[in-house]
């Protein structure tokens, strides 16, 4: 993994397997001082890329857990220490993940998986 940003966050998740398949816990309160007000659902095509963009206000959480994604992030927030640094990952397939985005943190993401794969976001603000 490049350098990480301030304030960014990649939580794995813990996956819980027995016969039925496997459960994970995808927000806790208590991992996270982020209060989502909404949430969404997102089905990305393979190689397809959503992004970049930047919120001013508005933190992301994105849980990638179907599907594989690579995670590009950049800080544009001048005041940053960690301004003008990039990051990519690879999150969700076999490393399921939720991931913390804060505001001035420019972000996109790019679907490997040959099936698509599905994110599901929690903000702390209501689009639209």
């Amino acid at each position: 993994m490049a350098d990480t940003i301030d304030g960014v966050k990649i939580l794995p998740l813990k996956k819980h397997q027995d016969a039925r398949g496997w459960l994970a816990e995808s927000f806790r309160q208590d991992e996270l001082d982020f209060a989502p007000v909404m949430s969404y659902v997102s089905w990305t095509r393979q190689g397809t890329t959503r992004g970049p963009h930047e919120h001013r206000y508005q933190t992301d959480y994105f849980v990638f857990a179907w599907g594989a994604f690579r995670l590009t992030l950049w800080d544009n927030r001048p005041w940053s220490p960690t301004h003008g640094k990039k990051m990519e990952i690879e999150v969700g397939g076999d490393q399921p993940a939720g991931t913390l985005i804060p505001p001035g943190v420019v972000h996109a993401y790019t679907c490997l998986s040959q099936e698509g794969g599905c994110v599901v976001n929690l903000p702390d603000r209501l689009y639209a």
